[in-house]
């Protein structure tokens, strides 16, 4: 059950201490977009829980930030590029001037991670805090944040063996589609490397990577539980994909219609809790 905003608001304005358990918890379940940014710094560690913080942290990381060189001459041109093309496909406005914040943010990081080469993912990826955030700053700390966590998951599980993996729980979860996909020749890499590694953000309609992302940030092993995500997908489109050929059906893994996000999350909680219970049975 959704938590109302008047809810989150009553959180989120606790004088001394935010409860991030009851903030995770009401979450989980959605979160407003009125005020889905400030709900997300604290989900993501952005903003301390203790209030008697907030403002020194504010205050330094406003200054971290604009103290950062977000100059990238190099790539601009191509931020500028995917950006568009992204805000076309995902029917998102620029009327903000959205385009420079993804270009300074993205430029900052990219400046401040040298060891780290631009690709349009990080467009992708940046998107939802573009679009949620009030503040540049904000921006660049989430994303961040993001990107730390994916490139620590990464460094340690490959995404071959992420591809794998996902292609073992696929052929028990859903064995006739993986049969139709072999049938049609569909390459299982092409797709699922992006779906395993940017968590959607290309792929979902925006509204609903939005709804998936409030998920996830109140979770303990977002990416984890990624998988069984796009499991659940595949399930939701099984009827659709089976009457495509191959060329549409990568076309429609690479750009999901609008979903019952609301379902599509319960359904994959409910394939991971059997396939726990399944490799317990196993195991006696």
């Amino acid at each position: 059950m959704s938590t109302s905003i008047n809810e989150f608001n009553d959180i989120l304005n606790a004088e001394v201490h935010i409860d991030l358990d009851k903030l995770r918890e009401s979450s989980r379940h959605g979160v407003p977009m009125e005020i889905r940014g400030d709900v997300w710094k604290y989900l993501l560690g952005v903003n301390p829980a203790d209030r008697s913080q907030e403002l020194t942290s504010v205050k330094i990381k406003s200054e971290e930030y604009n103290a950062i060189e977000k100059e990238y001459i190099e790539i601009n041109k191509r931020i500028r590029g995917e950006v568009g093309r992204y805000q076309k496909i995902k029917n998102l406005d620029d009327t903000n001037g959205y385009k420079q914040i993804f270009e300074n943010v993205i430029g900052a990081y990219l400046n401040h991670n040298r060891d780290v080469d631009y690709h349009p993912a990080l467009v992708h990826l940046c998107a939802p805090f573009v679009y949620c955030m009030k503040n540049e700053y904000e921006v660049y700390y989430c994303f961040t944040r993001l990107m730390s966590t994916l490139d620590e998951y990464n460094s340690v599980h490959k995404i071959n063996e992420r591809v794998a993996n996902f292609m073992t729980l696929l052929r028990a979860v859903i064995p006739d589609l993986c049969n139709y996909f072999e049938e049609e020749e569909v390459d299982i890499n092409e797709w699922a490397s992006s779906w395993l590694q940017n968590l959607f953000a290309k792929e979902l309609q925006f509204e609903n990577l939005l709804r998936l992302w409030d998920t996830y940030f109140s979770i303990d092993d977002p990416i984890g539980f990624h998988p069984y995500v796009c499991l659940a997908v595949l399930k939701n489109a099984r009827e659709n994909l089976e009457d495509l050929e191959q060329s549409e059906i990568r076309t429609s893994l690479l750009n999901l219609p609008l979903m019952d996000m609301e379902q599509i999350i319960n359904q994959a909680f409910n394939i991971h809790h059997e396939i726990l219970e399944k490799q317990i049975s196993d195991s006696l």
